[in-house]
């Protein structure tokens, strides 16, 4: 687990910019809200803010990222003043609390700026169970979640802006569907479930912290797409807790809410949250769970009665969001993943073909945003069959299956890449080699993607006893042949319900 996190590629050094680049917003953020006579609340309320804006909003353009950014006030502020006007009403305050959960779930229909605004009012409401916000607080908390909002902004699209040198970033949406069939309305609707059910055990075990319940199934919930993803966010969201809280005995409780060293070791959990997310759900709920304790260290409440209740709390959410994957409309593992595959196999075909013709002299072709395009969709196998790869995973042989269709797949997205760069200079020379070999491609992709009952026994295993290619671009071509020619073995081998089905 530590090798995943400090050991992981960072090309670009993206994650660590980006994590720099939250601590310097976040920071200035909260230091607006002090310097201009805000409350400790007010301040907090506002660096979550200026958090959930930088760590949410992914939108492909910079543009899109500003618009949502300044969309957000929108739907908080809303939820802010309901959640504040409910507090003294339990009923009402659980129903719009449930309700909210379902449509922020929902909105990921709509893609990431709907995920962000999901997130944002979750998160609003969440925040004033968490700082016990009553009606006379709101101009106080809309004046600081604004001014927050505005320095995060600031650092973000005119301090540091780097996204501006980086091609757009390519977000692959789940595929469509209507009704009960499209996976995030089924979602909004385990997500409501589970977190009723973690509402109402939370209550029985704590009266004044039972929306950590609540917060566990959500955030369970947040970027999966399948029953088995969402087990295994479970269980990491779990061990990433118990490890957070370890951690917060030794080092929060000590310090008694001593405001500069909690303050340090805030912006510290802050750039470890961006640092590790991308890489380990475990690590980022570390520094996670060790933020929350800090906080309620500087509230003046924090000892280890409510580190352990923040543990049983974590648990009954994580029950409610196991219990409504499995029993409320689930979503199989092996209907997402099987698409995902399909989609990265095309992908894969699309950035030959543009290639192919960009070497064979087409100055419009550019495999660029087709090589751009695999990467995350790769990164969407790679979590859609995380499940079955997951160390404690007892199904061996389809571990072993899911290992290898994962390995050749990244054979085929290095062979793309390479293919990519040899077609980006201007001074390659076009093969007529090229065209056989590109459509011998096309032609194992058609067979990889095929339904299975239309699917010939043999169409996919390619021949790859090619030559060896002196052309640098027949090289790559060769490599994705032989890739793709193995990648038929454990797709075929057996159902593919029954490599991804868990």
């Amino acid at each position: 687990m530590l090798k995943r996190v400090f050991v992981a590629p960072d090309p670009g050094l993206l994650r660590l910019r980006s994590a720099t680049r939250a601590v310097l917003g976040i920071g200035l953020a909260v230091t607006v809200c002090a310097l201009t006579g805000h409350s400790l609340v007010a301040a907090i309320t506002g660096g979550l803010a200026a958090l959930l804006a930088l760590f949410t909003v992914t939108d492909a353009t910079v543009r899109g990222q500003l618009v949502t950014t300044a969309l957000l006030p929108a739907v908080g502020f809303p939820v802010l003043a309901v959640a504040a006007l409910l507090h003294d009403h339990p009923v009402g305050r659980d129903a719009v609390f449930v309700a909210v959960v379902g449509a922020g779930v929902y909105a990921r229909r709509w893609g990431p700026r709907g995920h962000a605004l999901g997130v944002f009012a979750f998160m609003t409401f969440f925040a004033t169970q968490f700082l016990h916000t009553v009606p006379d607080q709101l101009a106080e908390l809309y004046t600081a979640v604004t001014l927050a909002l505005l320095a995060a902004a600031t650092v973000r699209f005119a301090v540091w802006c780097y996204e501006l040198r980086l091609p757009p970033v390519s977000v692959p949406l789940p595929p469509s569907a209507r009704g009960l069939a499209r996976a995030t309305t089924r979602q909004a609707i385990q997500a409501t479930a589970g977190s009723a059910f973690a509402l109402l055990v939370g209550q029985l075990l704590s009266e004044q912290r039972w929306y950590w319940a609540v917060g566990a199934t959500w955030w369970i919930f947040v970027n999966t797409t399948s029953r088995g993803e969402t087990l295994v966010r479970g269980f990491r969201r779990a061990l990433g807790t118990v490890l957070g809280i370890a951690l917060g005995l030794v080092v929060a409780v000590p310090l008694h809410g001593a405001l500069v060293p909690s303050v340090a070791l805030v912006a510290v959990s802050v750039f470890g949250i961006f640092y590790t997310a991308a890489v380990s759900y475990t690590w980022m709920m570390l520094a996670v769970t060790l933020m929350a304790g800090l906080l309620y260290g500087l509230l003046g409440v924090l000892d280890p009665a409510l580190l352990a209740l923040r543990l049983a709390e974590t648990g009954v959410g994580a029950l409610g969001a196991a219990l409504a994957v499995l029993f409320v409309l689930p979503v199989t593992t092996h209907a997402t993943t099987d698409a995902w595959i399909q989609r990265a196999l095309r992908c894969v075909h699309r950035c030959t073909g543009e290639a192919a013709a960009r070497l064979a002299g087409s100055t419009t072709a550019d495999p660029a945003p087709h090589v751009a395009e695999l990467a995350p969709l790769l990164s969407r196998v790679r979590l859609s069959l995380a499940p079955l790869v997951h160390p404690l995973s007892p199904l061996r042989a389809r571990k072993e299956r899911a290992r290898q269709v994962l390995a050749l797949l990244d054979d085929c997205a290095r062979e793309v890449r390479g293919l990519a760069s040899i077609a980006a200079d201007p001074e390659a020379s076009h093969d007529a080699r090229l065209t056989a070999a590109c459509q011998r491609v096309e032609a194992a992709v058609e067979a990889l993607t095929a339904p299975r009952s239309t699917r010939h026994p043999a169409a996919a295993a390619v021949a790859v006893s090619q030559p060896p290619a002196a052309e640098p671009a027949l090289v790559h071509l060769h490599g994705l042949e032989r890739a793709l020619a193995e990648l038929s073995a454990p797709l075929r081998s057996s159902p593919r319900s029954e490599l991804v089905d868990a």
